[in-house]
């Protein structure tokens, strides 16, 4: 008997989705920058880089893997994995997708129905909304839509 799972995988950020740490870094140099300073340490070895970063009880983070030589930070890795989360939950939170409302109306509505409706419409438009106003025939309206 055959059960195939669904698995749910949301999308990472962009900030540490392809990132390489300590022992995927292969390459023989680095530009090394501190994680207090915004001073690069200049171009060291990897050996060098990586025994600095566990002396501190940090990893290494290469974080511009296409410049020559890579560039690399110290840099608590879970840490800033976990505000680039904390940041992609709060812009999705606050970005606003505008929908489109609609209103239904009929040629022979009531003025105060009407006047409902208008409203509605406003209050949608007020919070960024789209509305459209459909007008609805039915029976002999339809030969009358005059």
């Amino acid at each position: 008997m055959n059960i195939l799972y669904q698995v749910n995988r949301r999308a990472q950020p962009i900030a540490f989705r392809e990132l390489r740490t300590n022992q995927q870094i292969r390459v023989p140099n680095v530009r090394l920058f501190d994680e207090d300073s915004k001073e690069a340490l200049g171009i060291v070895p990897i050996a060098t880089a990586m025994t600095l970063a566990r002396e501190r009880d940090l990893d290494l983070v290469e974080v511009a893997p296409q410049a020559d030589p890579p560039v690399c930070r110290i840099m608590d890795y879970g840490k800033f994995r976990f505000e680039a989360l904390k940041k992609e939950r709060e812009s999705k939170r606050d970005h606003m997708v505008s929908q489109l409302k609609e209103i239904k109306l009929r040629p022979k509505i009531s003025d105060h129905d009407l006047h409902t409706k208008i409203d509605a419409a406003m209050h949608f438009l007020e919070e960024g909304h789209k509305v459209k106003v459909t007008v609805t025939f039915r029976g002999r309206e339809l030969a009358h839509q005059e």
